[in-house]
């Protein structure tokens, strides 16, 4: 079911949402949390329906704040609002709010009287992400804050930008996609034979964020530099390989073809790994798993991803 609220404010938002609960028997009981999507106009769709997917694993509401683009003339200040409940909005309750001219200004009090009290806050940015997420209107009352950095118009920039503006609670989608190849190598490193790297090679995309961020975790990790190999042109595609070497051979995890990888470690036959892409809704399934702050990834791209550069740095003489 959905019902559309025209030019209204957020307290006629809360007595439809009442109104709706008991006309139609539609609670918030059970939900776990507040998800803020901080959207532009026309481009809220992908992002609801991944939250939508992942409320069957997190119940939850969903506030979408959409704004105009910088470049779009000023309008009339006023909020568009949609109550999205029911088939319409998987195991959660949806509020889009269509927000337009100087209603933009103070995101912060559009949804803070439609928050479920008592219940922790997250807030994504599938697109745009503020210069410093925490330190934004919506980042400051968020307990996590999800940006993804290769939704940035310069990937690889936006990445740095957030070595410099990480505080606790912060995550990228960058870091989130790389769950599986974590997972993947860590379970070959634990087997024998149990020699050390001493040598590492990293493959990917040039503009691929979470390349650049493997490479970091490897090398803060093993202790050993990574010689990060980029590649450019419209089939570069995120990370393609890591080439890990030992004194007895080389292990090698690559994926060549989509969601296939294969490994190939010395003494033993060549395996093919299912490895597959992360989509949307999973990689925003994996970030509400847990709220509290990933230290793992604060690590890395504060100090991880800083190690990298020098080391890429005193190879190529700059």
């Amino acid at each position: 079911m959905i019902v559309d609220l025209p030019n209204t404010t957020t307290a006629k938002i809360s007595k439809a949402l009442v109104r709706i609960r008991e006309e139609g028997g539609a609670v918030a009981l059970g939900r776990v949390l507040t998800l803020i999507i901080a959207s532009t106009l026309g481009h809220e769709e992908e992002a609801i329906e991944a939250a939508n997917d992942a409320s069957r694993e997190h119940p939850m509401r969903v506030i979408v704040v959409s704004t105009q683009d910088n470049d779009e003339t000023d309008a009339t200040a006023r909020v568009d609002a949609e109550i999205r409940v029911g088939g319409d909005a998987g195991a959660s309750e949806v509020i889009v709010l269509r927000v337009y001219g100087d209603a933009a200004n103070d995101p912060e009090s559009l949804v803070t009287g439609l928050l479920l009290s008592d219940a922790p806050v997250v807030a994504w940015w599938p697109g745009t992400a503020p210069a410093v997420p925490g330190d934004s209107p919506l980042g400051r009352i968020a307990y996590r804050r999800i940006t993804d950095s290769s939704a940035q118009p310069d990937p690889q920039a936006a990445l740095h930008q957030l070595c410099g503006s990480y505080r606790p609670g912060d995550t990228d989608f960058a870091w989130t996609r790389l769950t599986l190849w974590r997972a993947q190598l860590a379970a070959v490193l634990d087997q024998p034979p149990y020699e050390p790297i001493i040598g590492i090679q990293v493959t990917g995309a040039a503009a691929s964020p979470s390349t650049a961020l493997l490479a970091a975790w490897l090398q803060m990790q093993l202790q050993v530099p990574v010689d990060c190999v980029l590649t450019t042109g419209p089939l570069a595609n995120g990370v393609n390989g890591v080439h890990l070497t030992r004194a007895s051979g080389t292990i090698s995890l690559e994926r060549e073809i989509p969601d296939i990888a294969t490994l190939t470690q010395p003494g033993q036959p060549m395996q093919d790994l299912t490895l597959k892409r992360r989509s949307l809704r999973d990689c925003l399934a994996d970030e509400l798993r847990r709220l509290d702050p990933d230290e793992l990834y604060g690590e890395v791209i504060t100090r991880g991803l800083p190690q990298l550069d020098d080391v890429v740095a005193q190879r190529t003489g700059a």
